[in-house]
């Protein structure tokens, strides 16, 4: 282990000294260094670095039985119990679409691996950590403790890296591409193009035709389409869907993976600057003070109009989402539809 990397354990080991419950995510954010970079300085200890082909690794986690995926950003964590079941690759992408795991995978963004296995701390479930060239995790995956550890254990060992270091090469993120001048925008055909979708997949080819960022085109929709609506309708929205019991779908992700959680909310519970739900089988942590944007977005589908719920943090990246439950070919729940309604806009 060098100096540098000496140095950094000392200076996480004596942080988790003074703050015992912070999370490795802050900590790192506290030592000015990545995620990967902080969590690589227990290799050969409680971490294992991992190498090979990632798609074959997680084409074998329905062996793993129940587990615990994460996903997160910097504003939202979203937690999802369930068992994996056949994982889809094409072009570079995955898929997962479970009655419990339901998991969209960029896999380019998946760089680094490690099995995490802190046997001494018995409050943190073995896992399989992900992580992008910046060294952010892309997706985590926990057993649980009724999962299958000797597939985990045999998976590890299977993967494990020649490489033990304890130190990881990160690269800086690309800066973001600004959004082009209004006035060189299409607008009328734009709205046009909206109207006439008939999936609200074929959004993403809608803003890329067009070359628009996504705040530039709800911004540019008009009240029909889309319109902002208070940061405390997040409480709002989840609080009705508690009481009504109505489904609801919850999309959260990053560059690397996009995870989602269909299905009714109970728990909610605000503690301090979180809003989370705290359900059995799904958590989600939500920190409404870095929400900067909330848009209620109507999308043309086959099927009628479907709305939306959009969260965007202050440097306008969609942090996360959420839909009314529905299947394709049928019409959008009234009950999402009343919750929607109740929304308070925006100024």
């Amino acid at each position: 282990m060098n100096d540098t990397v000496t140095d950094l354990k000392t200076q996480w080991e004596l942080l988790s000294k003074e703050q015992p419950n912070l999370r490795i995510r802050d900590a790192a954010a506290k030592l000015g260094v990545s995620e990967a970079q902080l969590l690589a300085t227990d290799c050969g200890k409680t971490v294992t670095r991992l190498e090979g082909d990632f798609t074959l690794l997680l084409k074998e986690f329905p062996r793993l039985g129940r587990v615990m995926c994460l996903t997160r950003n910097d504003v939202a964590v979203h937690e999802r119990k369930g068992e994996f079941i056949q994982l889809d690759f094409f072009h570079g992408m995955g898929q997962i679409v479970g009655p419990d795991i339901d998991l969209r995978l960029f896999m380019s963004h998946w760089v680094h691996a490690f099995a995490v296995n802190d046997t001494e701390n018995k409050r943190t479930a073995p896992s399989f950590q992900f992580f992008d060239a910046q060294g952010v995790a892309t997706h985590k995956v926990y057993v649980q403790p009724e999962g299958n550890l000797d597939v985990y254990a045999g998976l590890v060992k299977q993967y494990t890296s020649a490489n033990q270091d304890s130190s990881v090469e990160v690269v800086e993120a690309e800066p973001a591409i600004a959004d082009r001048p209004d006035s060189e925008v299409d607008v009328q055909g734009f709205r046009e193009a909206w109207d006439a979708t008939q999936d609200t997949h074929a959004f993403f080819s809608l803003l890329k035709k067009f070359n628009l960022g996504r705040l530039q085109a709800l911004r540019l929709a008009e009240r029909s389409r889309a319109y902002k609506v208070t940061t405390d309708a997040i409480r709002i929205l989840l609080e009705n869907a508690a009481g009504t019991a109505t489904p609801i779908m919850v999309f959260v992700g990053n560059p690397g993976t996009i995870q989602i959680h269909t299905g009714p909310v109970q728990n909610i519970v605000r503690h301090g600057q979180w809003i989370n739900v705290l359900d059995k089988d799904f958590n989600l942590h939500l920190r409404d003070d870095l929400v900067s944007q909330a848009w209620v977005v109507k999308k043309a589908t086959r099927d009628g109009v479907v709305t939306s719920v959009e969260l965007f943090d202050a440097a306008g990246t969609n942090v996360t989402l959420f839909f009314g439950k529905r299947k394709p070919g049928n019409p959008e729940d009234p009950e999402w539809r009343k919750i929607i309604a109740s929304l308070p806009e925006a100024e």
